[in-house]
């Protein structure tokens, strides 16, 4: 069984396009979204996604996720899901430290939210000791973020007192 464990922030300027190596685009919609399990299709460039996540616990949660061919992600994503399309751009950065980010731009009703996401693993078991001039605030409880939540309340529906900081 798989954990995710991860920290997001909002992004407060640009500079760290300088530093973006990898760009994907992203589709993503939701088969099933609630507090105990959301269920996704994505598309990321040319590959499809089945993703299963559990309850949050803090800021790690239970996740499954498989590859799937991408024609079935497409029809999947067009006739079986709920709520709105999130459509994003993710972008690879890297860090003076050395420390790999993932930057989702999204786009259409969710256009002007940048999150950053600071995931651990195998070849990055710890989170930066010091964050980059381009994070904000920590925003990696906040369910509102959530792009499950995104689906169903995009950013472009919340009242500017709320917004990120980008």
């Amino acid at each position: 069984m798989a954990k995710e464990t991860e920290k997001k922030y909002t992004v407060t300027n640009n500079s760290w396009t300088e530093d973006a190596y990898k760009k994907t685009l992203i589709s993503q919609g939701y088969l099933h979204a609630s507090p105990n399990c959301t269920v996704r299709i994505r598309t990321a460039g040319d590959k499809g996604y089945l993703t299963i996540k559990g309850r949050t616990h803090g800021i790690s949660r239970d996740e499954f996720e498989y590859e799937i061919p991408l024609n079935e992600a497409e029809f999947m994503l067009k006739n079986m899901t709920d709520g709105l399309i999130i459509e994003k751009e993710r972008f690879e950065v890297r860090d003076s430290s050395g420390f790999i980010w993932s930057i989702d731009r999204f786009h259409g009703l969710n256009e002007g939210l940048i999150i950053a996401e600071a995931e651990l693993s195998e070849t990055q078991p710890i989170f930066p000791e010091s964050l980059p001039d381009w994070i904000g605030i920590d925003i990696s409880g906040d369910k509102k973020y959530f792009n499950s939540s995104l689906s169903s309340n995009p950013f472009a529906n919340w009242n500017s007192k709320n917004s990120s900081e980008a």
